[in-house]
């Protein structure tokens, strides 16, 4: 079956959410817990979460605000004719800082563009301290000017829209840059430019043990990069033995609360399911981070076999389901689309201005 770029590009985003959503009921849980909660089989469709079926956490949010950001670092480019998109994402993870109650010491002034605008992203969604604390800070990370030695799932979780660039920016670097503006030890960005680079590669048509071969030899060249190696090494071993999947598979590449043990536990989950939901669902029934791993994986099988691979009845529980689908309208017209438009239209300036 042949996906279209753009229907991968909506498949990347809105996958994402779903797993997200998914694993939002038990984040926090052990697998005995979540297996007393829901039976053997684990969690298998979403639950209340933050008072709702359906409900996206944080990863969702930071991930929606990378892709304005990179919108807005294109409608810069393109009216101003320069842009460095690292600070422009920078610049939206301030507006998300804004809807958490939070202010960052390097962003003044009211918040603009239409997503800081949407009520339902203003809710508190347990955001990482790690993301917290960097964005309040008088300056932002850099990959050679390091804020920390923060290597938390926080970057790669939201490092998705970086591979959705196409030929406008290189997808590794870009979702290296973009992490490290909050966790500064390789393995926090590195995992995010891996991430970035598959889903990249995905969308090109690439299957992702390809995709896997390159990036192990672009990797191999960044100083640091042994841990997100070793790591994607230990879940291609696995999806290749034959260990029946499950979460006692899954417990044996960690717990994904930091970036590459969670990058591992979604690249297992996308070689060895048959489909997203089964993928997800893999994702999430373990005793870790499990809707930073469920959106991972839904990032990753979205990209591969686009929308139409996304259940149904998950899309019409999807909170922000309308805004994550005009966000992706957005982004193709940037990035996906051969049809010209006029980027400082009033109207178009309005919701992404580039200034």
């Amino acid at each position: 079956m042949t996906v279209s770029r753009e229907d991968g590009i909506r498949g990347c985003l809105l996958g994402g959410a779903v797993g997200d959503a998914l694993g939002a009921a038990v984040e926090f849980d052990s697998i005995d817990g979540i297996r007393a909660r829901f039976g053997s089989a684990g969690i298998r469709d979403f639950a209340e979460a933050y008072g709702r079926l359906g409900a996206i956490t944080d990863d969702t949010q930071m991930t929606l605000f990378t892709a304005e950001g990179l919108i807005r670092a294109y409608v810069r480019q393109a009216a101003k004719g320069i842009c460095h998109p690292p600070s422009v994402v920078d610049h939206a993870y301030a507006r998300w800082l804004r809807t958490q109650g939070e202010t960052s010491q390097r962003w003044s002034g009211e918040p603009d563009g239409w997503l800081v605008g949407v009520d339902a992203l203003h809710a508190r969604r347990a955001p990482g301290t790690t993301c917290l604390t960097a964005m309040h800070g008088p300056a932002m990370g850099t990959i050679d000017t390091l804020l920390n030695d923060r290597k938390g799932c926080g970057g790669v979780m939201r490092a998705a829209p970086a591979g959705l660039v196409g030929g406008w920016a290189d997808a590794f670097d870009l979702g290296c840059e973009t992490a490290a503006l909050t966790h500064g030890h390789p393995s926090g960005y590195l995992a995010a430019g891996a991430l970035a680079a598959l889903v990249a590669r995905l969308l090109d048509g690439h299957d992702l043990d390809k995709a896997l071969d390159e990036l192990a030899e672009r990797l191999a060249a960044r100083p640091g990069h042994d841990e997100t190696r070793d790591a994607l090494r230990a879940a291609r071993d696995l999806a290749a033995a034959a260990t029946t999947p499950g979460p006692e598979a899954v417990a044996t590449l960690g717990g994904g609360w930091v970036a590459e043990e969670a990058l591992a536990i979604a690249v297992y989950s996308a070689l060895v399911a048959p489909d997203l939901a089964a993928g997800v669902r893999l994702a999430v029934n373990h005793s870790g981070d499990s809707d930073s791993t469920g959106a991972i994986t839904g990032n990753l099988l979205g990209a591969m076999l686009g929308l139409q691979a996304v259940p149904p009845h998950w899309l019409a529980a999807l909170e922000l389901r309308a805004e994550i689908e005009q966000l992706a309208d957005d982004w193709i017209a940037c990035f996906a689309s051969d049809q010209r438009f006029d980027v400082t239209a009033p109207e178009w300036w309005r919701r992404y201005p580039g200034w």
